[in-house]
Protein backbone atom coordinates (compact mmCIF):
# COMPACT_ATOMS: atom_id res chain seq x y z
CA UNK A 1 0.00 0.00 0.00
CA UNK A 2 1.31 3.51 -0.84
CA UNK A 3 -0.66 6.18 1.90
CA UNK A 4 1.18 9.55 -0.18
CA UNK A 5 -0.49 11.21 -2.93
CA UNK A 6 1.55 11.59 -6.11
CA UNK A 7 2.58 14.91 -7.23
CA UNK A 8 0.07 14.53 -9.93
CA UNK A 9 -2.82 13.76 -6.90
CA UNK A 10 -1.44 15.78 -4.34
CA UNK A 11 -2.00 18.82 -7.17
CA UNK A 12 -5.61 17.64 -7.74
CA UNK A 13 -6.59 17.46 -3.82
CA UNK A 14 -4.94 20.85 -3.23
CA UNK A 15 -6.90 21.87 -6.25
CA UNK A 16 -10.09 20.66 -5.31
CA UNK A 17 -9.72 21.73 -1.72
CA UNK A 18 -9.38 25.26 -3.01
CA UNK A 19 -12.88 24.50 -4.87
CA UNK A 20 -14.44 23.66 -1.84
CA UNK A 21 -13.06 26.24 0.37
CA UNK A 22 -14.61 28.92 -2.00
CA UNK A 23 -17.71 27.21 -2.91
CA UNK A 24 -19.02 24.83 -0.49
CA UNK A 25 -21.95 26.21 1.91
CA UNK A 26 -20.08 27.22 5.43
CA UNK A 27 -23.55 26.09 7.62
CA UNK A 28 -27.10 25.16 6.65
CA UNK A 29 -26.12 21.42 4.70
CA UNK A 30 -26.20 18.83 7.18
CA UNK A 31 -25.57 15.06 5.96
CA UNK A 32 -28.19 12.37 7.58
CA UNK A 33 -31.56 13.85 7.08
CA UNK A 34 -32.42 10.47 5.44
CA UNK A 35 -34.21 11.61 2.47
CA UNK A 36 -36.77 14.10 4.22
CA UNK A 37 -36.93 16.92 1.54
CA UNK A 38 -36.09 19.93 3.81
CA UNK A 39 -32.81 20.96 2.63
CA UNK A 40 -33.86 19.28 -0.89
CA UNK A 41 -33.69 22.88 -2.89
CA UNK A 42 -30.08 23.51 -1.37
CA UNK A 43 -29.01 20.13 -2.04
CA UNK A 44 -30.13 20.94 -5.83
CA UNK A 45 -28.21 24.19 -5.80
CA UNK A 46 -25.09 22.28 -4.55
CA UNK A 47 -25.11 19.74 -7.46
CA UNK A 48 -25.73 22.49 -9.63
CA UNK A 49 -22.63 24.31 -8.99
CA UNK A 50 -20.68 20.93 -8.71
CA UNK A 51 -21.77 19.96 -12.06
CA UNK A 52 -21.06 22.91 -13.86
CA UNK A 53 -17.25 22.61 -11.85
CA UNK A 54 -17.06 19.03 -13.36
CA UNK A 55 -16.98 17.61 -9.47
CA UNK A 56 -20.46 16.17 -10.01
CA UNK A 57 -19.08 12.97 -11.66
CA UNK A 58 -15.61 12.95 -12.12
CA UNK A 59 -14.95 9.54 -14.02
CA UNK A 60 -17.86 10.53 -16.71
CA UNK A 61 -16.83 11.23 -19.86
CA UNK A 62 -16.90 15.00 -21.36
CA UNK A 63 -19.77 13.86 -23.54
CA UNK A 64 -21.56 12.98 -20.47
CA UNK A 65 -20.96 16.20 -18.28
CA UNK A 66 -18.13 14.83 -16.92
CA UNK A 67 -14.09 16.24 -16.69
CA UNK A 68 -13.00 12.13 -18.33
CA UNK A 69 -10.97 12.42 -14.55
CA UNK A 70 -9.61 8.95 -13.02
CA UNK A 71 -11.30 6.83 -10.66
CA UNK A 72 -8.26 8.40 -8.18
CA UNK A 73 -9.47 11.55 -8.62
CA UNK A 74 -13.06 10.85 -7.55
CA UNK A 75 -11.54 9.66 -4.66
CA UNK A 76 -9.75 12.37 -3.40
CA UNK A 77 -12.34 14.57 -4.34
CA UNK A 78 -15.08 12.46 -2.07
CA UNK A 79 -12.50 12.24 0.87
CA UNK A 80 -11.97 15.97 0.25
CA UNK A 81 -15.92 16.87 -0.31
CA UNK A 82 -16.93 14.70 3.49
CA UNK A 83 -14.78 17.58 5.85
CA UNK A 84 -17.26 20.37 4.61
CA UNK A 85 -21.17 20.47 5.10
CA UNK A 86 -22.69 19.36 2.06
CA UNK A 87 -25.59 17.08 1.04
CA UNK A 88 -25.70 15.02 -1.90
CA UNK A 89 -26.82 11.55 -0.58
CA UNK A 90 -30.37 12.84 -2.97
CA UNK A 91 -28.00 12.22 -5.83
CA UNK A 92 -26.51 8.88 -4.83
CA UNK A 93 -28.81 6.22 -5.97
CA UNK A 94 -29.52 7.69 -9.27
CA UNK A 95 -25.90 8.95 -10.41
CA UNK A 96 -24.10 5.83 -8.84
CA UNK A 97 -26.32 3.15 -9.54
CA UNK A 98 -29.81 3.95 -11.94
CA UNK A 99 -28.32 6.33 -14.27
CA UNK A 100 -25.08 4.49 -15.21
CA UNK A 101 -27.65 1.45 -15.75
CA UNK A 102 -28.93 4.02 -18.32
CA UNK A 103 -25.59 4.99 -19.86
CA UNK A 104 -25.52 0.96 -20.62
CA UNK A 105 -28.64 -0.24 -21.81
CA UNK A 106 -30.65 3.00 -22.95
CA UNK A 107 -30.92 4.17 -26.56
CA UNK A 108 -29.12 7.32 -27.26
CA UNK A 109 -31.85 9.45 -27.03
CA UNK A 110 -33.04 8.09 -23.83
CA UNK A 111 -29.33 8.90 -22.42
CA UNK A 112 -29.19 12.19 -23.95
CA UNK A 113 -32.69 12.93 -22.11
CA UNK A 114 -31.67 11.73 -18.59
CA UNK A 115 -28.22 11.73 -17.96
CA UNK A 116 -27.42 15.71 -17.98
CA UNK A 117 -30.21 16.63 -15.58
CA UNK A 118 -29.51 13.41 -13.65
CA UNK A 119 -26.19 15.08 -12.99
CA UNK A 120 -27.33 18.52 -12.07
CA UNK A 121 -29.28 17.43 -9.45
CA UNK A 122 -32.98 18.48 -11.45
CA UNK A 123 -33.84 15.13 -11.52
CA UNK A 124 -34.05 12.56 -8.50
CA UNK A 125 -33.65 8.61 -9.63
CA UNK A 126 -34.62 5.70 -7.50
CA UNK A 127 -34.00 1.92 -7.49
CA UNK A 128 -37.08 -0.72 -7.60
CA UNK A 129 -35.64 -3.96 -6.67
CA UNK A 130 -37.07 -5.27 -3.54
CA UNK A 131 -40.18 -6.83 -2.75
CA UNK A 132 -42.51 -8.20 0.51
CA UNK A 133 -41.82 -11.49 -0.15
CA UNK A 134 -38.38 -11.55 -1.91
CA UNK A 135 -36.01 -10.44 0.76
CA UNK A 136 -32.44 -9.83 -0.52
CA UNK A 137 -33.33 -12.13 -3.31
CA UNK A 138 -33.81 -9.89 -6.22
CA UNK A 139 -34.61 -12.48 -8.95
CA UNK A 140 -37.53 -13.63 -7.01
CA UNK A 141 -39.49 -10.42 -8.10
CA UNK A 142 -43.18 -11.24 -8.51
CA UNK A 143 -43.96 -7.74 -9.93
CA UNK A 144 -45.52 -8.49 -13.58
CA UNK A 145 -44.85 -6.90 -16.62
CA UNK A 146 -47.61 -8.22 -19.67
CA UNK A 147 -46.79 -6.83 -23.09
CA UNK A 148 -49.42 -5.03 -24.79
CA UNK A 149 -48.44 -4.38 -28.06
CA UNK A 150 -45.75 -1.72 -28.40
CA UNK A 151 -46.95 -1.13 -24.40
CA UNK A 152 -46.01 -2.94 -21.26
CA UNK A 153 -48.89 -3.28 -18.26
CA UNK A 154 -47.13 -3.36 -14.95
CA UNK A 155 -48.70 -4.92 -11.66
CA UNK A 156 -47.30 -5.41 -8.28
CA UNK A 157 -45.26 -4.26 -5.19
CA UNK A 158 -42.16 -2.90 -4.70
CA UNK A 159 -40.95 -2.30 -1.13
CA UNK A 160 -37.66 -0.52 0.94
CA UNK A 161 -37.75 2.00 -2.02
CA UNK A 162 -35.15 5.26 -0.56
CA UNK A 163 -36.70 8.39 -2.11
CA UNK A 164 -39.07 6.83 -3.82
CA UNK A 165 -41.48 9.47 -2.58
CA UNK A 166 -39.50 12.54 -3.55
CA UNK A 167 -37.92 10.86 -7.60
CA UNK A 168 -39.22 11.75 -10.86
CA UNK A 169 -38.07 8.40 -12.16
CA UNK A 170 -36.69 5.00 -11.09
CA UNK A 171 -35.76 2.00 -12.98
CA UNK A 172 -37.82 -1.16 -12.10
CA UNK A 173 -37.20 -4.52 -12.19
CA UNK A 174 -40.12 -6.81 -13.16
CA UNK A 175 -40.96 -10.51 -14.19
CA UNK A 176 -42.02 -10.80 -17.82
CA UNK A 177 -41.44 -14.61 -18.04
CA UNK A 178 -42.91 -17.47 -15.48
CA UNK A 179 -42.02 -19.96 -17.60
CA UNK A 180 -38.41 -20.08 -17.08
CA UNK A 181 -35.72 -20.03 -14.21
CA UNK A 182 -36.27 -16.71 -12.20
CA UNK A 183 -33.39 -15.68 -13.06
CA UNK A 184 -33.92 -15.38 -16.93
CA UNK A 185 -37.60 -14.48 -17.02
CA UNK A 186 -36.97 -10.51 -15.51
CA UNK A 187 -37.15 -7.39 -17.80
CA UNK A 188 -35.64 -3.96 -16.69
CA UNK A 189 -37.27 -0.82 -17.46
CA UNK A 190 -37.22 3.01 -16.69
CA UNK A 191 -40.65 4.03 -15.73
CA UNK A 192 -42.28 7.80 -14.57
CA UNK A 193 -42.66 7.75 -11.17
CA UNK A 194 -45.70 10.07 -11.67
CA UNK A 195 -47.33 7.78 -14.30
CA UNK A 196 -51.41 6.60 -13.63
CA UNK A 197 -51.25 3.57 -11.82
CA UNK A 198 -48.22 4.55 -9.24
CA UNK A 199 -48.99 4.93 -5.59
CA UNK A 200 -46.38 5.70 -2.95
CA UNK A 201 -46.33 5.31 0.91
CA UNK A 202 -43.64 5.85 2.78
CA UNK A 203 -42.46 4.10 5.54
CA UNK A 204 -42.50 5.72 9.09
CA UNK A 205 -39.32 4.16 10.62
CA UNK A 206 -38.17 4.08 14.27
CA UNK A 207 -35.71 6.56 13.86
CA UNK A 208 -38.62 8.68 13.13
CA UNK A 209 -38.03 9.49 9.53
CA UNK A 210 -39.97 8.31 6.68
CA UNK A 211 -36.82 7.76 3.77
CA UNK A 212 -38.16 4.49 2.46
CA UNK A 213 -41.54 3.72 0.77
CA UNK A 214 -43.50 0.87 -0.94
CA UNK A 215 -44.62 1.21 -4.38
CA UNK A 216 -47.97 -0.06 -5.94
CA UNK A 217 -47.92 -0.66 -9.43
CA UNK A 218 -51.97 -0.86 -10.85
CA UNK A 219 -52.53 -1.72 -14.06
CA UNK A 220 -49.32 1.13 -15.19
CA UNK A 221 -48.73 1.51 -19.07
CA UNK A 222 -44.84 1.85 -20.15
CA UNK A 223 -43.93 1.96 -23.65
CA UNK A 224 -41.49 -0.89 -25.06
CA UNK A 225 -39.34 2.32 -25.47
CA UNK A 226 -38.56 2.17 -21.49
CA UNK A 227 -37.15 -1.29 -21.69
CA UNK A 228 -33.23 -1.27 -20.61
CA UNK A 229 -31.42 -4.55 -22.38
CA UNK A 230 -33.31 -7.42 -24.25
CA UNK A 231 -36.66 -8.79 -22.56
CA UNK A 232 -35.78 -11.98 -20.30
CA UNK A 233 -32.26 -10.30 -19.64
CA UNK A 234 -32.93 -8.34 -16.81
CA UNK A 235 -30.76 -10.03 -14.20
CA UNK A 236 -27.73 -9.27 -16.25
CA UNK A 237 -28.86 -5.58 -16.21
CA UNK A 238 -29.37 -5.94 -12.51
CA UNK A 239 -25.87 -7.17 -11.46
CA UNK A 240 -24.50 -4.15 -13.32
CA UNK A 241 -26.78 -1.91 -10.72
CA UNK A 242 -25.97 -4.15 -7.88
CA UNK A 243 -22.49 -4.32 -8.24
CA UNK A 244 -22.39 -0.56 -8.30
CA UNK A 245 -24.75 -0.30 -5.18
CA UNK A 246 -22.87 -2.90 -3.19
CA UNK A 247 -19.62 -0.40 -3.64
CA UNK A 248 -21.42 2.56 -3.10
CA UNK A 249 -22.45 0.92 0.40
CA UNK A 250 -19.29 -0.81 1.63
CA UNK A 251 -18.33 2.57 3.25
CA UNK A 252 -20.74 2.68 6.55
CA UNK A 253 -20.31 6.39 7.86
CA UNK A 254 -21.23 6.56 11.72
CA UNK A 255 -19.16 7.58 15.12
CA UNK A 256 -15.98 5.23 15.59
CA UNK A 257 -13.81 3.98 18.53
CA UNK A 258 -12.10 7.34 19.12
CA UNK A 259 -15.58 9.05 19.73
CA UNK A 260 -16.62 6.09 21.95
CA UNK A 261 -13.88 6.66 24.17
CA UNK A 262 -14.82 10.41 24.54
CA UNK A 263 -17.95 9.22 26.06
CA UNK A 264 -16.73 6.60 28.26
CA UNK A 265 -14.55 9.37 29.83
CA UNK A 266 -17.71 11.13 30.99
CA UNK A 267 -19.89 8.01 31.89
CA UNK A 268 -18.96 7.07 35.52
CA UNK A 269 -19.66 3.30 36.43
CA UNK A 270 -19.04 1.75 39.51
CA UNK A 271 -17.79 5.12 41.08
CA UNK A 272 -14.94 5.48 38.01
CA UNK A 273 -14.91 6.44 34.65
CA UNK A 274 -15.89 3.74 32.18
CA UNK A 275 -12.67 4.22 29.89
CA UNK A 276 -10.93 2.66 33.23
CA UNK A 277 -13.13 -0.36 32.72
CA UNK A 278 -11.16 -3.18 31.03
CA UNK A 279 -14.13 -5.14 29.86
CA UNK A 280 -14.63 -2.02 27.90
CA UNK A 281 -11.43 -0.75 27.35
CA UNK A 282 -11.42 -4.87 25.47
CA UNK A 283 -14.42 -3.92 23.49
CA UNK A 284 -12.46 -0.61 21.99
CA UNK A 285 -9.42 -2.05 21.55
CA UNK A 286 -11.36 -4.78 19.08
CA UNK A 287 -13.18 -1.96 17.32
CA UNK A 288 -10.15 -0.25 17.17
CA UNK A 289 -7.81 -2.91 15.40
CA UNK A 290 -11.62 -3.70 13.02
CA UNK A 291 -11.40 0.19 12.11
CA UNK A 292 -7.74 0.04 11.10
CA UNK A 293 -8.67 -3.39 9.14
CA UNK A 294 -11.11 -1.33 7.32
CA UNK A 295 -9.12 1.95 6.63
CA UNK A 296 -6.20 -0.15 5.33
CA UNK A 297 -7.83 -2.49 3.23
CA UNK A 298 -9.74 0.67 1.70
CA UNK A 299 -6.12 2.19 1.16
CA UNK A 300 -5.08 -0.97 -0.93
CA UNK A 301 -8.57 -0.13 -3.12
CA UNK A 302 -7.30 3.38 -3.46
CA UNK A 303 -3.41 2.35 -3.98
CA UNK A 304 -4.68 0.44 -7.00
CA UNK A 305 -6.77 2.81 -8.47
CA UNK A 306 -4.00 5.10 -8.16
CA UNK A 307 -1.80 2.71 -10.07
CA UNK A 308 -4.63 2.42 -12.50
CA UNK A 309 -5.53 -1.30 -11.68
CA UNK A 310 -8.60 -2.78 -10.85
CA UNK A 311 -9.39 -2.86 -7.39
CA UNK A 312 -9.36 -6.92 -5.93
CA UNK A 313 -11.77 -8.73 -4.01
CA UNK A 314 -11.48 -6.84 -0.80
CA UNK A 315 -14.39 -4.19 -1.67
CA UNK A 316 -16.63 -7.13 -0.48
CA UNK A 317 -15.71 -6.83 2.62
CA UNK A 318 -16.20 -3.36 3.86
CA UNK A 319 -19.75 -3.50 4.25
CA UNK A 320 -20.22 -6.80 6.17
CA UNK A 321 -17.70 -5.41 8.92
CA UNK A 322 -18.57 -1.28 9.12
CA UNK A 323 -22.22 -2.16 9.50
CA UNK A 324 -21.62 -5.04 12.31
CA UNK A 325 -18.87 -2.46 13.74
CA UNK A 326 -21.27 0.40 13.95
CA UNK A 327 -23.72 -1.52 15.21
CA UNK A 328 -22.20 -3.34 18.40
CA UNK A 329 -20.40 0.02 19.10
CA UNK A 330 -24.12 1.66 19.27
CA UNK A 331 -25.72 -0.92 21.36
CA UNK A 332 -22.64 -1.01 23.53
CA UNK A 333 -23.04 3.06 23.97
CA UNK A 334 -26.70 2.89 25.20
CA UNK A 335 -25.91 -0.22 27.72
CA UNK A 336 -23.35 1.99 29.30
CA UNK A 337 -25.64 5.30 29.39
CA UNK A 338 -28.19 3.06 31.26
CA UNK A 339 -31.70 5.04 31.51
CA UNK A 340 -30.06 8.19 30.12
CA UNK A 341 -29.75 6.42 26.72
CA UNK A 342 -33.43 7.16 25.75
CA UNK A 343 -32.60 10.56 25.88
CA UNK A 344 -31.98 11.67 21.87
CA UNK A 345 -32.42 14.96 22.02
CA UNK A 346 -29.47 16.30 20.27
CA UNK A 347 -29.02 19.18 22.58
CA UNK A 348 -28.99 17.38 25.47
CA UNK A 349 -27.19 13.95 24.85
CA UNK A 350 -23.93 13.63 24.37
CA UNK A 351 -21.97 13.71 21.20
CA UNK A 352 -25.69 14.95 19.70
CA UNK A 353 -27.67 11.52 19.95
CA UNK A 354 -25.13 10.28 17.80
CA UNK A 355 -24.80 6.82 19.20
CA UNK A 356 -28.65 6.83 20.06
CA UNK A 357 -29.15 8.01 15.89
CA UNK A 358 -26.76 5.13 15.08
CA UNK A 359 -28.55 2.52 17.20
CA UNK A 360 -31.60 3.04 15.24
CA UNK A 361 -29.51 3.18 11.81
CA UNK A 362 -27.39 0.27 11.85
CA UNK A 363 -29.78 -2.46 11.42
CA UNK A 364 -30.74 -0.90 8.10
CA UNK A 365 -27.07 -0.76 7.05
CA UNK A 366 -27.03 -4.64 7.48
CA UNK A 367 -29.90 -5.49 5.19
CA UNK A 368 -29.26 -2.08 2.34
CA UNK A 369 -27.25 -3.35 -0.22
CA UNK A 370 -27.17 -6.95 0.52
CA UNK A 371 -27.87 -8.63 3.30
CA UNK A 372 -24.84 -9.79 5.85
CA UNK A 373 -25.53 -13.37 4.53
CA UNK A 374 -25.88 -12.74 1.01
CA UNK A 375 -22.14 -10.82 1.08
CA UNK A 376 -20.82 -13.61 3.20
CA UNK A 377 -21.99 -15.58 0.28
CA UNK A 378 -20.58 -13.32 -2.16
CA UNK A 379 -17.26 -13.46 -0.64
CA UNK A 380 -17.23 -17.20 -0.02
CA UNK A 381 -18.06 -18.13 -3.27
CA UNK A 382 -16.81 -15.58 -5.76
CA UNK A 383 -13.52 -14.03 -3.55
CA UNK A 384 -12.50 -17.54 -1.24
CA UNK A 385 -13.84 -19.31 -4.24
CA UNK A 386 -15.37 -22.05 -1.79
CA UNK A 387 -18.44 -24.67 -3.14
CA UNK A 388 -21.69 -22.67 -4.11
CA UNK A 389 -24.65 -22.39 -1.49
CA UNK A 390 -27.57 -25.50 -2.64
CA UNK A 391 -30.27 -23.38 -4.37
CA UNK A 392 -33.27 -25.79 -5.11
CA UNK A 393 -35.01 -23.41 -7.41
CA UNK A 394 -32.35 -22.58 -10.13
CA UNK A 395 -33.29 -24.88 -13.07
CA UNK A 396 -36.92 -24.64 -11.89
CA UNK A 397 -39.54 -22.63 -13.74
CA UNK A 398 -40.55 -19.43 -11.70
CA UNK A 399 -44.57 -20.35 -12.11
CA UNK A 400 -43.38 -23.88 -10.45
CA UNK A 401 -42.02 -22.38 -7.31
CA UNK A 402 -44.88 -23.20 -4.69
CA UNK A 403 -44.27 -19.88 -3.30
CA UNK A 404 -44.59 -17.51 -5.82
CA UNK A 405 -48.20 -16.62 -5.63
Amino acid sequence: MDFTDTPEEAAYREKARAWLIANAPKQGLKPGRDHDGSDLAEARAWQTKKAAAGYAQITWPKEWGGPGGTPIQSVIYAQEEAKFAVNSGYFLIGLGMCIPTVMAFADEETKKRFVGPALRGEEIWCQLFSEPSGGSDAAAARTRAVRDGDEWVINGQKIWTSGAHLSDYGILLARTDIDVPKHKGMTMFWIDMRSPGVEIRPIHQMSGASGFNEVFFTDMRIKDSQRLGPVGDGWKVAIVTLMNERLSVGDIRGLDPAQFLRLAREVTIGGESAARNHAFREKIADWYVQFEGLKHTRMRTITSLSRGQTPGPENSIGKVVAANVAQEMAREAMEMLDQFGIINDPSLAPLAAGFQNQVLATPGNRIAGGTDEIMRNIIAERVLGLPGDVRLDKDVAFKDIPSWR
